[in-house]
């Protein structure tokens, strides 16, 4: 096997589920001069990326077997095609996303180590994982789940070349392991500057003539606390109830349990599921308040969106949250799963509308010098070279 030695640098992306925007953003926006990119995401997950990328020119490889949770027979499969498409495709880089896939490409990178040993071969391929999440993090795991995973991570980190932590907080969660403290750079998720012109509300998706929308971006999964702000909005006085509404944009396994939860609560009225939309940020407005209720997160392109699009947010104070919002700034954190703190922050909001545009305006502002794409993109490639 000869590895790829031309001028060009040729990445290999890797990817799950969840950092579909992140691999987009760096498959499409390396320069075409220096790299050349190419995609492998799972069979039932990627058709939507495979699309976007294939719309700017970008290969996409799928791979078969590669799901979210452990499986030890589809995970053998996984890592033996991975192996096979690493071979044919000669990379220079192997870039892992997602705490399944870094862990599998770990082991593949331990396989082309020893190869290059066995060939005396001066060649190698770089493995780099980003975190974007560690799954030791999600409250519904089991304590030896954690521990496994606490474990995997740790060898990802050790084993592959270099990792990207997409927050402080993601770097400081693995601070007690030993040796690996140099080997994790916080490179932040950063949205195009061209975004920061917001879109119009698509008014034939968003009903709701004078009232106060509320705004989600989220996976239904629980994770993510939709069903702490249904719990929030049941908290309302009705009078305020009657005056918001509620839509919450994203797919997931946990819909039909919200939408019970919802009826049983009595805010069905209230509560809109749209789904999937594809092009999510032409429905957010400055007109509108953001809810991001998660029990656990990264560093979430939801804030990143809402944030160009100048709307007041309500988060929780987890992961890196804190390190876009501060508290009173340029937005309102609220401790996780604290339902009655979401309902004051929203009557709060309601009651301020001065402060809804200051934090809107403060919020667009940071996200525009401090996250932008063209930002993270220099830092990514200055990791490359």
């Amino acid at each position: 096997m000869s590895i790829n030695n031309s001028q060009k640098k040729k990445i290999l992306y890797v990817i799950t589920k969840g950092a579909q925007r992140y691999v987009y953003d760096l498959a499409t926006g390396l320069p075409k001069d220096k790299f050349e990119t190419v995609v492998t995401c799972g069979d039932q997950d990627g058709d939507t990326l495979q699309r976007l990328l294939n719309e700017k020119g970008v290969r996409v490889i799928k791979i078969g077997n590669l799901g979210r949770e452990i499986n030890f027979a589809n995970d053998f499969k996984v890592l033996k095609n991975l192996i096979k498409i690493i071979k044919e495709e000669k990379p220079n880089m192997v870039h892992l996303n997602s705490s399944k896939i870094g862990f599998l490409g770990t082991l593949a990178s331990l396989y082309f180590k020893f190869f290059f040993i066995i060939q005396n071969s001066k060649f190698k391929i770089h493995f780099i994982f980003t975190v974007h999440g560690w799954a030791f993090n999600e409250k519904d795991r089991a304590t030896f789940s954690k521990l496994i995973y606490y474990l995997a991570h740790y060898l990802t980190i050790l084993i592959c070349d270099q990792t990207i932590a997409v927050s402080k907080k993601a770097k400081k969660d693995m601070k007690i392991f030993p040796f690996i403290k140099n080997k994790i750079k916080v490179i932040y998720n950063g949205i195009a500057l061209s975004d920061l012109i917001s879109s119009p509300t698509d008014n034939k998706l968003l009903k709701g003539k004078n009232k106060t929308i509320i705004f989600s971006i989220a996976e239904l999964h629980k994770n993510k606390g939709i069903d702490i702000a249904f719990q929030a909005i049941s908290l309302l006085p009705k009078e305020i109830q009657n005056k918001i509404i509620y839509y919450i944009v994203g797919a997931g396994e946990e819909r039909e349990n919200l939408e019970k939860m919802a009826t049983n609560m009595g805010i069905s009225r209230i509560i809109k599921l749209l789904g999937f939309i594809p092009d999510v940020k032409k429905l957010l407005s400055a007109n509108n308040i953001f809810l991001l209720p998660s029990r656990t997160e990264a560093f979430p392109y939801a804030i990143l969106e809402a944030g160009v699009a100048g709307m007041p947010i309500i988060a929780t104070n987890v992961g890196g949250i804190p390190e876009i919002i501060n508290d009173m700034q340029n937005g309102i954190l609220v401790p996780p799963q604290n339902p009655k703190e979401i309902a004051e922050a929203i009557l709060y909001l309601l009651d301020h509308k001065d402060k809804q545009e200051e934090f809107g305006r403060k919020i667009k502002n940071t996200v525009s010098r401090f996250f932008s794409l063209k930002k993270m993109l220099k830092e990514t490639i200055k990791l490359y070279q």
